[in-house]
């Protein structure tokens, strides 16, 4: 995952509301998003290789996602998956914080990351290359491949687009989110950052949807989460190769038991 924007208890209806795109090599086998077999409660998709997932959701309403931190370098081959972090959470019981600090305290075992993680009551984050977690504000908000609201050129376009989707009530959500990550402008070379990559690539990575040869955005994904309980999930996945498109669509309502309102403490 390599780019998340969202919005986390500004909305009147929806606590959570979020849009994502999913960005890797085009070789790299994946399943789209289904509930898994081997955990019937979570929904995300899959990774084939490692087994892991970039985003996903349970039905008691456990919340996940990663991006990489880009540092120029191609990481350790020693390294554990990343998206072993975000399957997890979903599969454990421990609030987002307590994950986290677990988490944390095997940092160096990763490659760079940033982690979301969150539930009925809150959403918290944390980076294995800087700080310690913690609890996300109220508000709009951008994840690439740093730091958490770091105003790169497509995370500051994106969270700007989806403030402006905000203010217009009557515009649909779910087209306007997918609108929004489909978005394919390019920056100046002058607003790119510098991550260690060469300018081509630095070129190839910074629009908010990524088209190239061998390296691309994979499928984006658009998560409601109401404040009832009511959640809906689109994946929209693409074949670079023929420019086709495929969304699987996903609508339910979180399980009770002891969770209070989604947003809201107990």
């Amino acid at each position: 995952m390599c780019l998340i924007v969202f919005a986390w208890r500004t909305h009147p209806d929806f606590p959570l509301i979020l849009g994502a795109n999913r960005d890797e090599f085009l070789d790299r086998p994946a399943e789209v998003a289904a509930f898994w077999t081997d955990h019937p409660y979570l929904l995300a998709g899959r990774d084939l290789r490692k087994g892991g997932t970039w985003l996903g959701i349970t039905s008691r309403g456990r919340v996940a996602a990663v991006t990489n931190y880009r540092q120029g370098s191609s990481g350790s081959s020693q390294a554990r998956s990343r998206g072993l972090l975000v399957a997890g959470f979903l599969t454990d019981d421990r609030a987002p914080a307590a994950y986290l600090a677990d988490v944390a305290a095997k940092r160096d075992a990763y490659d760079g990351f940033s982690l979301l993680t969150g539930d009925a009551h809150t959403l918290c984050y944390f980076s294995n290359r800087g700080g310690d977690p913690q609890p996300v504000a109220s508000g709009v908000h951008g994840l690439s491949n740093a730091f958490l609201d770091t105003p790169w050129p497509k995370v500051e376009r994106a969270k700007a687009a989806l403030a402006a989707l905000l203010d217009r009530p009557q515009e649909p959500l779910v087209a306007g989110i997918l609108a929004l990550l489909a978005d394919r402008a390019r920056p100046e070379d002058a607003e790119l950052p510098s991550t260690g990559v060469s300018l081509e690539w630095e070129r190839c990575l910074s629009p908010v949807f990524i088209a190239s040869p061998a390296y691309g955005t994979r499928c984006s994904t658009v998560l409601l989460v109401g404040r009832t309980g009511r959640v809906t999930f689109i994946e929209r996945t693409f074949n670079h190769s023929t420019g086709a498109e495929t969304d699987v669509i996903y609508r339910f309502t979180l399980s009770r038991g002891a969770c209070a309102p989604f947003g809201q403490p107990l």
